[in-house]
């Protein structure tokens, strides 16, 4: 039987790039919406090479948090400023994602877990980019199916644009204060030592 994490990691190149873009008839995974206005917070542009695929990178390390909105339930609206008030003592980790991503569906299981194991210390925010909005994300979120993810819509996209992303999936971590401790794009693996230490330290 061939290992799901081996067929992952050797697919996930290939797939990550398929979570770039969708056709001119579906979503966009390289958000396209006019950036927020209010005080600059977005990632800085950098002459650092970017790390491999599923490595920790830190070279927005210290980064606040941006301002966005964002939905919490149809018409009704959150922002990240709320959500690390909201989880104050905790770091959170930022989930984005989309239903038409292969490996961000993959991920969402081993994210759950992650959010039930690390509970105490850390929360898991899985935000949507998904164009079709709630009905995607519904259609995915069954009742019942995930026991401790709470998804959002980060609709026109806001939140993906500040952090100037440009595939999916990426997970970025943020500290107590709300400042940037590490992202990684791709799909790294949450269960592993490594990979936990980074979270907790």
């Amino acid at each position: 039987m061939i290992d799901k994490r081996l067929l992952m990691a050797a697919t996930l190149g290939l797939l990550i790039t398929g979570c770039e873009a969708k056709d001119d008839t579906g979503d966009k995974g390289n958000a396209t919406a006019p950036q927020a206005t209010g005080e600059s917070t977005e990632a800085p542009a950098t002459s650092a090479t970017a790390p491999p695929i599923n490595s920790i990178d830190r070279r927005f390390a210290g980064q606040p948090a941006p301002d966005v909105s964002m939905e919490s339930a149809p018409n009704e609206a959150v922002t990240l400023a709320n959500i690390l008030a909201a989880n104050r003592g905790k770091r959170v980790l930022v989930n984005l994602w989309a239903t038409w991503c292969p490996p961000c569906l993959a991920e969402m299981p081993e994210l759950d877990r992650l959010a039930a194991d690390e509970a105490q210390t850390l929360t898991v925010i899985p935000v949507s980019q998904d164009m079709e909005g709630w009905q995607a994300v519904e259609g995915f979120f069954a009742p019942g199916k995930f026991k401790t993810l709470v998804p959002l819509l980060d609709q026109p996209g806001s939140l993906g644009e500040r952090l100037k992303v440009k595939g999916l999936p990426v997970s970025v971590l943020y500290d107590a204060e709300g400042l940037e401790v590490w992202r990684v794009a791709g799909v790294p693996d949450w269960s592993s030592d490594e990979v936990r230490a980074a979270l907790r330290g």
